[in-house]
């Protein structure tokens, strides 16, 4: 028996049902399989070679590499293979490496002098890489990727701060900490007042979320309720600034929220943020790095607008 495929009817063994004679493709002389989908004819070809050199090569390399490289899992351990790779070693001698190349010059923030560092150009240049690096890793998933906060999480790329803007500042808060377990740590909270009657609360609601859009009426019992309960934290007029971690109600950028509802929420209920001490995970030449990094990001900003 012929091995040629394109065998003609008198070598092929499919026969059709209906005349009894063997089936060829008029068009490529191939016998078909006899499968049929709507009259589109299955072709009786043989298997691609290319398929089964890929299958070959897939099996030898797999072989290859289960004995060089690490593959098989041995509960809690698995097979070094003969070159004895471990990516796990490899990743520490990398991140060893990186650490030597910035070590000279992420010394020189550990003094903590900013307007010399600032001012230096050389410097600064790797300096605000590594320091978007160390922003991105540690402090984005609060403050956004750009600084731009959350709900919850104060804006750093505006010019208002909750504690102050400058690099010093922003470097203790990064060691101590707000409302966290040190005894260092700066305090601050939001007092309930609940004890206020639901008139008094509905107004001084409807005054607050005004502020941002300079329609809050001077005049009204919620004026009045807010220069008596509010103004020593928040300032006379809302604006903040007063440094103490009491937020700006005057902007758009509001920690929980300049609507009416959720002022009242506010005022019912209270706020009492965390930000935690960074002490224990960076170093202080990162701390003072990251400091600055942050006290730049409405500079940033500003530029863009402009």
């Amino acid at each position: 028996m012929s091995d040629d495929p394109r065998r003609n009817a008198e070598g092929s063994n499919e026969v059709d049902p209906h005349t009894g004679h063997r089936e060829v493709d008029p068009v490529t002389g191939y016998d078909t399989t006899g499968h049929d989908w709507n009259g589109i004819r299955e072709l009786n070809t043989p298997f691609p070679k290319i398929a089964i050199w890929a299958l070959a090569l897939s099996f030898v390399y797999s072989v290859i590499a289960w004995i060089l490289l690490p593959a098989w899992p041995l509960g809690q351990d698995y097979t070094r293979g003969l070159l004895g790779l471990d990516q796990g070693d490899m990743a520490v001698e990398r991140y060893r490496a990186i650490s030597a190349e910035r070590a000279d010059w992420l010394a020189r923030f550990e003094g903590g002098d900013f307007a010399a560092l600032k001012s230096d150009d050389t410097l600064m240049l790797p300096a605000m890489a590594a320091a978007n690096r160390l922003y991105q890793d540690n402090c984005a998933a609060c403050h956004g990727a750009e600084g731009g906060g959350g709900p919850g999480f104060p804006v750093l790329n505006d010019g208002h701060w909750l504690w102050g803007g400058d690099p010093a500042t922003i470097a203790e808060i990064l060691h101590v900490g707000i409302n966290g377990a040190g005894a260092d740590a700066r305090f601050a909270q939001m007092p309930s007042f609940d004890w206020m009657e639901r008139g008094e609360l509905g107004a001084l609601a409807d005054y607050v979320a005004a502020l941002p859009g300079e329609g809050a009426d001077p005049d009204s019992t919620g004026a009045e309720l807010f220069a008596d309960n509010c103004s020593s934290c928040h300032g006379e007029n809302g604006e903040g600034g007063l440094m103490i971690g009491a937020p700006s109600l005057t902007d758009e950028a509001v920690i929980y929220g300049q609507g009416r509802a959720s002022v009242l929420n506010t005022l019912r209920s209270g706020r009492q943020g965390v930000m935690p001490a960074w002490s224990d995970r960076l170093s202080d030449a990162e701390i003072n790095l990251l400091a600055l990094y942050v006290s730049t990001l409405s500079d940033d900003i500003s530029e863009a607008q402009e």
